[in-house]
């Protein structure tokens, strides 16, 4: 018996080479499409599958190989008898490889201008049928939709006259990831279409970006997978210029960094440890506001991961690599900053492009047994409905300052206090079990600094005691989103001690 091999493909790298090997080593090859006519102008003998089901493309190409003198071909279990009396008596042949990728429906999707119409139309359906089909079937046939298999699929042929059992059910595993993300695209697509925010299934797929040595501890086995169209603006895309391999923390830590440096259009520096940041500062070019996040925790910064929103300049790289750090990551770098840098071994520079747009994302955190899925926190003051709480206002120059600490706190662990001037932070308490805690901790850092400074709360107070302390320690104006039953208790000790206070009505809680 003559062995058969279909091949119908998008993705045309090495299939010509792919299909004449097949040929030769005894394959007839069927094929429509433009899969047939690349190879024929290749020269390879192709047979059309109109010519094996007698019957014509139709409906502008939608329908060529829904057909039984395919699908019997290929899920019919070749040893057993009644199969083969089926097979003769409908004149099917048996088809041993099927070689098939889909319609680009992701590159489709992510054209600017495309319409619903041109995305519809790349909602491929006779290829995931023959592809499923074929791995269903694997026992007896051998399906390939990705080119970097061709030459393993080719050798195991070559070598035996057979593609080993554990090639193909390897094969068909990934087949069926392959058409499980590709439907998951169209999934997604078409429910953002309908406008639906909580589908009854939620179907998300991913793509390996990396494996990594370990996850959190070296005893958990780790892997990192980026969003196919996900966003640009993010360390999912970005790209590493130097340094040793990214590791789960650091990927985290620089992804907190990322968002946090995002919040500045001025020039702004991040320094982010365990998902927190430890300093921030603004300034008038890169190396003005990475001084200010260095002054703000020179102790915590040590092995830290810096965000930059400019291009790193050669002064800027050399007062970077007098500290110790992970990561730093930036537009670009100049060629000078990049020859400094570089002379240190590990350190891990890294490229996002920042003039791209910033994709209100899902947020996905799994449980245990479950997935928890919310909005991005976008929310920024200039959304809040803010009112002065107190009898006095807050000046022109702590309206800056209350601006930038809660930019900042909601990026901090809850209970989430910072304690800043308009240029930089001064203190930050986070993750505490109580408020007045995390205030004591962004006091006590921000040392004598804090005379004069400002405080920015991720929640209300629920008590007077935060007010009291900030007070007590010098500070003049605070912004938190109020909303407390003891609001009035708050407000009133801000005016016993003169403190200007800000109500956003919109809380930042970050777990």
């Amino acid at each position: 018996m003559k062995k058969r091999a279909l091949i119908s493909v998008s993705d045309k790298s090495g299939v010509a080479e792919f299909a004449q090997k097949l040929a030769e080593l005894g394959f007839e090859i069927l094929s429509t499409g433009g899969t047939k006519k690349a190879l024929q102008a290749a020269g390879v003998p192709v047979i059309g599958v109109s010519d094996v089901t007698g019957f014509p493309e139709i409906l502008e190409g939608r329908v060529k190989t829904l057909n039984p003198m395919i699908h019997g071909g290929l899920l019919a279990k070749f040893d057993d008898p009644t199969h083969k009396v089926q097979l003769d008596e409908h004149q099917i042949q048996p088809i041993q490889v099927v070689c098939v990728n889909l319609y680009p429906f992701q590159q489709t999707i992510a054209k600017p201008d495309v319409t619903v119409e041109d995305a519809i139309e790349n909602i491929d359906i006779g290829g995931p049928a023959m592809l499923r089909a074929s791995a269903k079937n694997h026992e007896y046939v051998t399906v390939v939709v990705d080119p970097t298999d061709y030459e393993t699929v080719l050798a195991q042929i070559e070598e035996t006259g057979a593609v080993e059992n554990e090639t193909k059910r390897k094969l068909a595993a990934k087949v069926f990831r392959h058409t499980a993300a590709y439907d998951a695209m169209i999934a997604e697509y078409m429910t953002q279409l309908a406008g639906e925010d909580t589908p009854e299934k939620l179907t998300v797929t991913y793509e390996l970006k990396q494996s990594l040595r370990y996850g959190e501890n070296p005893h958990q086995k780790a892997a990192f997978y980026r969003k196919p169209l996900g966003s640009e603006f993010s360390i999912a895309n970005g790209s590493q210029l130097h340094g040793k391999e990214l590791s789960y923390n650091n990927i985290n830590d620089a992804d907190a960094a990322l968002q946090i440096v995002k919040e500045f259009s001025k020039p702004a520096a991040v320094a982010v440890k365990h998902m927190n940041p430890c300093g921030v500062g603004t300034g008038k070019n890169v190396y003005d506001a990475f001084s200010k996040a260095f002054a703000a925790d020179p102790v915590s910064i040590f092995g830290g991961i810096i965000a930059l929103n400019r291009e790193v300049d050669a002064d800027t790289a050399k007062k970077l690599y007098e500290i110790f750090l992970e990561i730093i990551i930036a537009p670009s770098f100049s060629e000078e900053a990049l020859t400094i840098l570089t002379g240190k071994k590990n350190l891990r520079l890294l490229t996002i492009p920042f003039d791209t747009e910033n994709k209100a994302e899902k947020r996905l955190t799994s449980i245990e047994g479950g997935l928890l899925v919310q909005d991005y926190d976008g929310y920024r003051l200039a959304d809040a409905d803010v009112k002065v709480a107190t009898k006095r206002e807050p000046t022109e120059a702590e309206w800056k300052s209350l601006e930038l600490g809660w930019k900042v706190v909601k990026h901090v662990k809850s209970n989430a206090i910072v304690v800043n001037n308009a240029d930089m932070t001064l203190g930050v308490g986070a993750g505490q079990m109580n408020r007045v805690g995390s205030a004591q901790l962004a006091i006590d850092q921000a040392g004598e600094a804090v005379n004069g400074a400002t405080m920015a709360s991720d929640a209300f107070f629920p008590m007077n005691d935060t007010v009291e302390a900030a007070a007590k320690a010098g500070i003049t104006a605070i912004i938190q989103p109020g909303g407390s039953i003891k609001d009035a208790d708050s407000i009133k000790k801000a005016d016993e001690y003169g403190i200007a206070m800000v109500f956003t009505g919109v809380r930042h809680f970050k777990h």
